[in-house]
This record gives structure tokens, C-alpha cells and sequence, in this order.
């Protein structure tokens, strides 16, 4: 239980914060430096040279990294062959923010297109497997609107 001087979440977090888990958690903060202008938080070492807990910025946002830990059960996408989980990623220019990941090191799973949502949304993949949604929003689309559309060109339909 916190003191009442003590805040439940910390200045600068937000409620619900990715805490992703790589092969090399290091040299992903170094890529998301690159590909997303992320600003590094901090990093710590564990003993065995590990990273035992790293945070970087993007945005407004934390982002949590740890290196995997197969003894804790702790396995990175690539490890797993895969993650079902995707990160949504907002900017002010998805097709520049794409490009850049792409010249990181990212690779383009999804190109960059408008949306019938209202975004202008892509995906990458990044170097440690972690998969990426970037848009930017470019029009607002009603329920209805996004309804219609869904019906006359989403797969499945």
C-alpha cells in the first residue's frame, strides 16, 4: 500500500505500459533510438551482464525492456517463433516514421495505406521480432462509415 506522499503511478507513466522481453534488450533500445526517436530512460545491469530492466520513451509513452531469461521463463519472440501481440504506435507522419524503422533495421510486414478507419496505417517487424502498428490519424469516420466500409472491402466479408 502506498503512503499518501507516495503516487500509485508514477509522474510521467501512464496506467498500462508494454514491457517487452528480447534477445539482446540493449541493442533494442539502441533500435528503437534509431527507428522511433525514442529516448533512452535508464538501463540495469544485472551481474551476469543481462539487462535486467531498461526503459525508453517514445512519444509520450514507456516502453519496459528486459533481455530473456530462459531459466525465468522469460522468452523473447524470436525464442517463441513468433508473438501474437502487436504494439500501436501513433506519430505525426507514419509513412517517415515507417522509413526510418525500415533504415533501423525494421521490415515492412504491411505497407503504409490510408485506412477506411481514418488512419494512415502500417506494420513493421522489428530486428528481435516485436511487431509494430504505426498510423497516423488523417480523418475522423463515423461508426456507421467504418461499418459500411468494413462490409464492402475487409477480408472475410
Amino acid at each position: 500500500m502506498s503512503t499518501p506522499s507516495v503516487k500509485p503511478i508514477p509522474e510521467g507513466m501512464h496506467s498500462l505500459t508494454p514491457h517487452l522481453v528480447c534477445a539482446n534488450a540493449g541493442e533494442a533500445i539502441d533500435f528503437y533510438v534509431k527507428a522511433f526517436d525514442a529516448v533512452e530512460m535508464h538501463r540495469l545491469p544485472g551481474p551476469n551482464g543481462k539487462l535486467m530492466h531498461g526503459m525508453v520513451r517514445i512519444g509520450d509513452s514507456a516502453l519496459m525492456l528486459v533481455d530473456e531469461m530462459p531459466e525465468w521463463g522469460t522468452l523473447g519472440p524470436k525464442a517463441l517463433k513468433g508473438s501474437p501481440v502487436t504494439i500501436h504506435l501513433y506519430v505525426k507522419d507514419a509513412d517517415a516514421t515507417v522509413a526510418q524503422a525500415v533504415a533501423a533495421g525494421a521490415k515492412v510486414t504491411m505497407p503504409v495505406t490510408d485506412m477506411f478507419w481514418g488512419d494512415r496505417y502500417g506494420q513493421v517487424e522489428d530486428p528481435f521480432g516485436h511487431r509494430w502498428s504505426v498510423a497516423t490519424h488523417t480523418r475522423d469516420v463515423s461508426e456507421a462509415e467504418m461499418q459500411e466500409a468494413m462490409k464492402k472491402g475487409c477480408p472475410g466479408n
